[in-house]
Parts: C-alpha cells; sequence; structure tokens
C-alpha cells in the first residue's frame, strides 16, 4: 500500500519476559475490514489496545490518517471500541449509554439528543431506547455497544471479539449488520476474532495470527486456498495435509509420493530440488467420492466413519500411507462404513506448502 491510512511499524509489546508480539508490521486501508485472526494468546488482542491506546507498544511505531499515534491517549485518537462483554453501565439507559461519548466530550444537548437518535435508527433499537442494559437480550446489548462506539463519528472501529457470547443464530445475523453497516458508512474497522468463519464472512483481509506474529494476511480466498503454511492451511478452515517427498517436477505439474508408494499429481509452477519434502493441502469439500477421467487424482480408499452434520455429511477415508476427511452433501446414498471407495479430486485443488 502506497498510503496506508493505519500504519505499525516495527511493533513489539512485552509483559516483563513475556514477549506477547514482535516486531509486528502491519498496513490498513481507509474503508477495510480486516479481521485479525488466531488463537488465543496470538497477540491479537494486544494489537487492538495498542492501537486503542490502553497499551503502549514496548517498541516500534502507530501511525493513523499520517500522524504518529502511539504517544496519544485513547480519547484523542478518535477510535471507537466494541468489547466482549459490551462495557454498558448498568445504571444508565440504552440512550444515556449510546450519548456517554458524546457527553465526555461536551456536546451540547440538542446535539447529543439528535445523534442519539440516528444511533438508535441505525441499529434499530430506537422502541428501547428507555431500557436498561439488564432488560435486554445479548443480541441488543451488542447493538448499544456498536452504536455507542460509532456515534461520535469515529475514523475507525475496534472490535473485539464483539460476537463471543451470541448464540450461533444471532451470531450469524449480527455479521451481516456489521458488515452492512461498514459498507454503508464506509467505515475502517479492525475485528478481533478466533472464529474462522466468522473472518471469512466479514472481511476484505484476514491477517493469521501465531505467537505474536503474522503467519499470512490475504483476502479470504487466498488465505483459504493459498494457505502459506501449515499452520495457516490447519487454523483456517478444515483441511487435509498430506506429506511426501517431490517425485517428478516439469511442465506446471508435480508428483508427490505417499508413505504407501502412491503418488498424487499437483499443480505448481515452483521449482523443487530432488526428493525435497513439501505438504499437500487439499480441501474437503474438493474431494470427491468417484473415480475421475483425465489427469484426476484417484485413490482407492475405506469408509471409517460417517458424521452427519445436517447440511453435509463428513466422511473420514483412509488408504494406503494417508488419511481423507471428505464432505459430501445428502442428496446421494453414501457409502456405508467400512465400504471401499475410489476418492478422486484434481491436481489444481492441492496446494503445496514447502516445509
Amino acid at each position: 500500500m502506497s498510503n496506508p491510512f493505519i500504519r505499525l511499524e516495527g511493533v513489539t509489546k512485552s509483559f516483563g519476559a513475556l514477549t506477547v508480539v514482535e516486531g509486528l508490521d502491519l498496513e490498513i486501508e481507509r474503508g477495510e475490514f480486516v479481521s485479525l485472526l488466531g488463537p488465543s494468546g496470538s497477540g491479537k488482542t494486544t494489537i487492538l489496545m495498542m492501537l486503542a491506546g490502553f497499551e503502549n507498544p514496548t517498541s516500534g511505531t502507530i501511525w493513523a490518517d499520517g500522524k504518529r499515534i502511539d504517544g496519544l491517549p485513547p480519547h484523542k485518537r478518535n477510535m471507537g471500541v466494541v468489547f466482549q462483554n459490551y462495557a454498558l453501565f448498568p445504571h444508565m439507559t440504552v440512550s444515556e449509554n449510546i450519548g456517554f461519548p458524546l457527553k465526555m466530550r461536551g456536546a451540547a444537548r440538542a446535539e447529543t439528543a439528535e445523534r442519539v437518535k440516528k444511533a438508535l435508527d441505525m441499529v434499530q433499537m430506537d422502541a428501547l431506547s428507555d431500557r436498561r442494559p439488564s432488560q435486554l437480550s445479548g443480541g441488543q446489548q451488542q447493538r448499544v455497544a456498536l452504536a455507542r462506539a460509532l456515534i461520535f463519528e469515529p475514523e475507525v472501529v475496534l472490535m473485539d471479539e464483539p460476537l463471543g457470547a451470541l448464540d450461533k443464530q444471532l451470531r450469524e445475523q449480527m455479521q451481516l449488520d456489521i458488515r452492512e453497516l461498514h459498507r454503508r458508512l464506509g467505515l475502517t474497522i479492525v475485528f478481533v476474532t478466533h472464529d474462522q468463519s466468522e473472518a471469512l464472512t466479514m472481511s476484505d483481509r484476514i491477517a493469521i495470527f501465531n505467537r505474536g506474529k503474522i503467519e499470512q494476511i490475504g483476502g479470504p480466498a487466498e488465505i483459504y486456498d493459498h494457505p502459506n503454511t501449515r499452520f495457516v492451511a490447519e487454523f483456517i478452515g478444515e483441511t487435509n495435509l498430506v506429506n511426501g517427498p517431490i517425485r517428478k517436477s516439469d511442465g506446471g505439474t508435480a508428483r508427490v509420493e505417499l508413505a504407501g508408494g502412491q503418488e498424487i499429481m499437483v499443480e505448481s509452477s515452483q521449482d523443487y530440488a530432488p526428493d525435497e519434502r513439501v505438504c499437500l493441502s487439499i480441501r474437503p469439500e474438493r474431494i470427491k467420492l468417484r473415480p475421475a477421467a483425465g489427469p484426476a487424482n484417484t485413490l482407492r480408499a475405506t469408509v471409517s466413519d460417517i458424521v452427519y452434520h445436517g447440511d453435509h455429511l463428513r466422511l473420514l477415508l483412509s488408504c494406503e500411507g494417508a488419511s481423507f476427511v471428505a464432505k459430501t452433501d445428502r442428496s446421494a446414498q453414501p457409502p456405508a462404513v467400512g465400504a471401499a471407495v475410489d476418492l478422486s479430486f484434481q491436481p489444481a485443488d492441492c496446494w503445496v506448502i514447502r516445509q
């Protein structure tokens, strides 16, 4: 990016002897929705807290709109924050909670009332303006917290797992609501989550965190289809990981030998050393339970188990030298456990990860 809206340069954060973020560089464009995705303890929430001003970096710099902000207090950064527990004031009404940031900034009463009304309409909470947080559902509290973060028209909205306490159906609805607000208002959003599906659904780009560093950053399709590392492949969705040496490589294809001696053909324009060991990532939905014509890979396997998931079946398959998981819809009669099947997948569906 030539002129990023937010920029972190060489940011490190240590708590005593424990380093939770190490030498991190990250750039975010104005109006972009970027999710920080990773397991607990990977450093993503610490990054959010440093952006908000609640933590200071041990070293490195943070910039927003061309200005260095790592020395500014939170209230001078023009960033709205939505926490996982919503942090609503229990003694205040919905309207009072939403208007609190304007009150702290000394806004006039008439202006505050007008902007609170607009914020209530924006999150569809106008009918509940006089209720207190204890009288609201989790989803309603989340909407109030979001309206409070947006009411002073911040340049950036930071969200720390704000949907974590909601049930699945409400969580999915709120994902769509937040994405619509992002598009309609042109917000810059930095969203912390450990939920892979949530990140794929909502984000323009996803930064995969592991042990205080970004393993990969890119669009959802890029991250899902072309993981750079084994960690990314395993963390973003479900995948089959197959290890083996390269036995032949030419003309944009390569062959990888399994432990049982069978070979898998993959599409790859990379150059490999003789017998170089690689890891293949093959997504379960790419595997078909039928022989394939042409250059596709076909392996003989045995059905070890079948797991019902409502909208699809998850089949565990074992063959000589490898095991696979396949996902299939329920339109066809599935094979029985213990049955022999032919599984197939295209060379283009095998993504090579160098080890």
